[in-house]
């Protein structure tokens, strides 16, 4: 007999009237496990729901780091521009010191300049000083205490001297001439003068080579280093050289000087 429709009428009429049979129908008719569908749809979506939840939150939180990231290269661009004006200061301010130290280099070397010639006016100063006021220095120890140009002796030193040694005793800073105060009856004795601010070991030198040609050329001569002050090793050598030391208007070694060279 065929299914009609008034016997599918009579079936859900029947399926209506006794669950149970819909129950027995439905797993008759459905495969296995397809109760458990509508449990796997709810976990389903509850999954979805929290990977929309956990997705926004990732939305969210890329943004967050999207600004961040833009805060970060504006902070790196206001860091950038900053390095750059820092660098141009920092070359104006090398160019400047570069400037300054080209300054100070013209105003060291100016001042050296001027040092120099400071120092040869004090020495020009000092040598006319000591001509003009040699009594007040020496004139205790000497009678009739005369100072005299070098040039006037030159013809005598001229033809006694090589042309050298002759050049090298003209550059004497001060000749003076007189007797020992204390041995009147000695002949004349001649003080060869080298004058020096502050007197050194090359001063004592020169005083004792030139006093030295002059006594060559026959002239009694004492060697004399004078200055304002005198270094430890220019008093040692002036002992030791028996030469005259006349530092800030005191005398010392005369008379080793004068034992050594006048009397002898």
């Amino acid at each position: 007999m065929a299914f009609t429709a008034q016997h599918y009428a009579d079936l859900k009429r029947l399926l209506a009237e006794h669950p149970e049979w819909r129950r027995e129908l439905r797993q008759l008719i459905l495969p296995d496990g397809f109760d458990e569908l509508p449990a796997i749809v709810r976990r389903l979506a509850e999954a979805h729901e929290r990977a929309e939840v956990r997705l926004t939150r990732l939305e969210e939180a890329v943004e967050r780091l999207a600004e961040a990231q833009q805060r970060t290269d504006e902070k790196v661009a206001q860091l950038a521009e900053a390095q750059r004006r820092t660098e141009e200061r920092l070359e104006r301010l090398a160019a400047a010191v570069q400037e300054l130290v080209a300054q100070v280099r013209d105003v060291v070397a100016q001042t050296g300049r001027l040092t120099d010639k400071v120092a040869k006016l004090d020495g020009r100063t000092l040598e006319l000083t000591y001509q003009n006021k040699a009594h007040a220095y020496w004139g205790f120890l000497v009678r009739r205490l005369k100072v005299t140009p070098v040039n006037a002796l030159e013809d005598q030193l001229e033809s006694a001297l090589t042309p050298g040694e002759f050049r090298d005793v003209f550059r004497l800073d001060v000749l003076a001439s007189g007797v020992p105060r204390n041995k009147p009856d000695a002949p004349e004795i001649w003080l060869a003068i080298e004058v020096s601010s502050a007197v050194n070991v090359n001063d004592v030198d020169r005083a004792a080579r030139r006093a030295g040609l002059l006594r060559k050329a026959g002239y009694r001569a004492l060697p004399v280093a004078a200055g304002e002050s005198a270094s430890r090793d220019a008093q040692n050598a002036a002992r030791d050289q028996n030469v005259v030391l006349t530092q800030d208007g005191q005398v010392e070694f005369w008379d080793e000087a004068l034992n050594a060279w006048a009397v002898s």
